[in-house]
């Protein structure tokens, strides 16, 4: 209930509205029969036919005011829905961007886009069909009853003890049903993997001639999402008839000892009509609420999922102070004597680790000069970008960037210093210029055109319109160097103390990865650049190079001094470049 509660707060005025349509809309709907039954009592009677008219004028200006609260609600309860379910997929949003890479590998990326998608569905629907649909029971079945109980005594209590009886079995219904839809959830996870991993995967899959086995796979996954939804219909399928025929058993008694109550005189003619239509009005609501009930245990799972997110507490804690300087790329000070950025005896772990991945790492990058990080696959190279960008936390040690313990700055102001090109080459859908104004929003036409150039992205003044030239999501519509070259010049569009290159030069052939490196040099000379590479040509004339093995440092020096004082790059050199020849 809290977790509602907290969503419904900022809406208190159309919750407040909602209920008063509701309530005006039951009372309505409940005087409509009892105004029948006097029309009936009166023509029996031998009453006037303007006494007649007027309880029909009467008749009518109810059912308008109840058909117009019906759609007020109607129209409030979508409004108020819509709201909820935004803030809700803000509140996990926001919270998924506070997650580490552990954290959210917790939950999974199919997870997560089910609770952010269907999860959140769920929720909304069942709110809406739940304010519509069971928020007006108990008034229904209070002010039916009370009229019953005002016509006939025994009346009242028949009407009673059916409506505690449906709503008794509901509630037996609805506690099986719950465990059920919990399992329903979690399949559903498991066909958003499965399907994720077909679709992603479909090469492979060709590949190896796996399409029987990836078949078979998909039907397991189905057929239990299918038994456990069959069998959750089944039990409300049953309460379903179980309404129905207390609904038509309720009207025979009521018909039965109405008549008889006629005949002794007890009652009139037009009170059955009356009853009978408060027996039916109260039954129909319930058989609706419980069509939406069905919801119900589905959406409180949902609403469980969704906590588990939002309750999480972040490996990561943000920290509070902030970097007084923007980004220093003037270079008019502090050139090759600042440490933009400094490791201090760190070592890192993993939390499902049985030993560290990173151990006593020790090095700093300074404006102006090159800083590279070579080694073998595993070594521990690319979480050192990571740990930079508080991707994820030191275990042991510290690292400073400007002088300051990273846990200490807020994530936001840490990664404003920081321009990334990440080892994966990632394009959003849009256009070209949409991709590096990510970095830089406020860019103009001829920085961009720069960066591009530095980039050795000349390719897209060739594109139907330039800047503006289309981009598919993840820049599948360009090759792999080519969607590389673009991440580049999208972080050098912007401004940054550090700049971190994770393995980007892998798609380049030598020469476009020779210039590029060229340009580097002059366009970010006033600021440090960390490379991270596995080809030795890619940082041969870098100031300082650090040799990962093992995540150990294995040499820190210059290529040269490398060759003579480092087995570990020598054996990469040689491996690499024939015998250690120079990056020709």
């Amino acid at each position: 209930m809290k977790f509602i509660l907290r969503f419904l707060r900022p809406y208190k005025i159309k919750c407040m509205a909602v209920l008063i349509t509701i309530i005006i809309d039951v009372i309505c709907s409940m005087l409509v029969p009892t105004i029948t039954a006097d029309m009936i009592n009166i023509a029996v009677s031998g009453g006037s036919i303007d006494a007649i008219i007027q309880r029909g004028i009467l008749m009518l200006l109810v059912s308008l005011l109840s058909g117009g609260c019906m759609l007020a609600g109607s129209w409030l309860c979508a409004k108020l829905s819509a709201g909820i379910g935004k803030d809700i997929r803000n509140a996990v949003y926001d919270k998924s961007l506070e997650f580490s890479s552990a954290d959210f590998e917790e939950f999974g990326t199919a997870s997560m886009i089910t609770r952010t998608l269907n999860d959140i569905n769920v929720i909304q629907q069942a709110f809406v069909m739940f304010i519509q649909m069971v928020i007006p029971v108990p008034f229904m079945c209070v002010v039916g009853i009370f009229f019953a109980f005002r016509i006939n005594r025994n009346m009242g209590f028949l009407i009673l003890g059916a409506t505690l009886f449906v709503l008794i079995f509901a509630m037996f219904i609805v506690s099986r049903a719950s465990r059920i839809f919990e399992k329903l959830q979690s399949f559903l996870d498991r066909m958003n993997v499965v399907l994720r991993e077909n679709i992603t995967g479909v090469r492979v899959i060709r590949a190896f001639n796996k399409e029987k086995h990836e078949t078979g796979r998909m039907k397991k996954t189905f057929t239990d999402y299918a038994v456990s939804a069959i069998h959750a219909n089944r039990l409300f399928a049953g309460l379903d008839s179980l309404a129905m025929v207390t609904i038509n058993i309720c009207v025979v008694a009521i018909l039965y000892l109405g008549g008889n109550n006629v005949g002794a005189g007890t009652m009139k003619i037009g009170d059955i009509t009356a009853v009978t239509e408060y027996a039916i009005w109260i039954l129909f609501y319930i058989v609706m609420a419980q069509m939406v009930i069905i919801l119900v245990p589905r959406a409180i799972i949902c609403k469980r999922r969704i906590e588990e997110v939002l309750l999480k507490t972040p490996e990561i804690k943000d920290g509070t102070g902030r970097l007084k300087d923007k980004a220093n790329v003037s270079g008019k000070a502090g050139i090759g004597d600042c440490d933009v950025i400094s490791f201090e005896n760190v070592s890192f772990r993993f939390a499902d680790a049985d030993e560290d991945t990173l151990r006593e790492i020790s090095f700093c990058c300074k404006r102006g000069e090159t800083t590279a990080i070579i080694g073998g696959t595993g070594s521990g190279k690319s979480t050192v970008a990571k740990l930079l960008l508080r991707f994820h936390d030191v275990t042991g040690g510290r690292i400073l960037f400007k002088n300051h313990d990273i846990r200490d700055i807020s994530q936001h102001d840490l990664r404003e210093h920081i321009s990334y090109v990440p080892q994966k080459a990632w394009l959003f859908s849009g256009t070209v210029a949409d991709n590096l104004k990510y970095g830089n929003s406020g860019a103009t036409k001829e920085e961009m055109i720069r960066a591009l150039s530095t980039a050795q992205s000349d390719f897209v003044k060739d594109l139907k319109g330039g800047l503006d030239a289309y981009v598919a999501q993840g820049g599948t519509n360009y090759s792999g160097g080519q969607r590389q070259r673009l991440s580049i010049a999208r972080a050098l569009a912007k401004k940054a103390d550090l700049y971190v290159f994770d393995d980007s030069f892998s798609a380049l052939d030598f020469k476009t990865d020779a210039a590029l490196r060229h340009a580097l040099e002059k366009e970010i000379k006033n600021s440090a650049v960390l490379i991270i590479a596995q080809r030795i040509s890619t940082i041969i004339h870098a100031d300082r190079i650090i040799v990962l093995d093992d995540g150990k440092i294995a040499g820190i020096g210059r290529h040269e001094e490398l060759l003579k004082s480092c087995p570990v790059y020598r054996d990469i050199s040689e491996s690499q470049m024939k015998g250690g020849a120079n990056g020709r």
